[in-house]
């Protein structure tokens, strides 16, 4: 048995030892009586015992701690004495883009003025700088977004009843264009952009 569980037992036999003789003192006039000096005498040994068992805990449990401290330390040090391998490369080499080499072009795209869409949904340009040139009649807010696999590489700001622009260099390849506004990309106003 441990200093802890004896500094528990001695613990709760001293509060119950009080709630007893709390009790017999209650209901009877004479007591203690002559049973003092051991009632006195029982309630100093319970807390001779409480306290050294619990001075003898605090000692084990800061041995315990030390000992922790000490293999923590311990396995740090490996760990900074070994040497670090390099983690393996997970991701393949980025893949070479296509120069976007090319003159270029210079796209017309609406938004319809009465729904959520363009008035078209396929473009075509040239590699290189490809501009597009975005005109939004309606009061709802629209803007047009160039991306690929995900990614967005150029946007226009949202407007409402006016004009914007943007432009980017563009590599042979298919690209998407969309409107960014929450909710307009997925009722239909996207497109495909070919670059050839």
């Amino acid at each position: 048995m441990s200093y802890g569980d004896l500094f528990y037992l001695c613990g709760i036999a001293l509060a119950v030892s009080a709630v007893v003789i709390s009790f017999i003192g209650l209901r009877s006039k004479k007591f203690p009586g002559r049973a003092g000096p051991i009632v006195a005498l029982w309630f100093v040994a319970l807390i001779g015992a409480t306290t050294t068992f619990s001075v003898l805990h605090a000692q084990d449990e800061e041995e315990a701690k030390a000992s922790e401290f000490e293999k923590a330390g311990e396995e740090i040090t490996e760990e900074e004495a070994s040497p670090v391998e390099p983690e393996p490369e997970t991701e393949s080499a980025p893949k070479p883009k296509a120069a976007a080499e090319g003159p270029g072009d210079t796209l017309q795209l609406a938004a319809s003025p009465t729904d959520i869409a363009f008035d078209t949904t396929e473009l075509t340009s040239k590699p290189g700088e490809v501009t597009i040139d975005f005109d939004n009649p309606a009061a709802l807010e629209h803007d047009v977004a160039i991306e690929q696999d995900g990614k967005e590489l150029a946007a226009t700001e949202t407007i409402t009843e006016g004009k914007a622009s943007l432009s980017v260099d563009l590599a042979p390849g298919t690209y998407t264009f969309l409107c960014t506004v929450p909710g307009h990309a997925e009722a239909g106003m996207t497109g495909t952009l070919t670059v050839k």
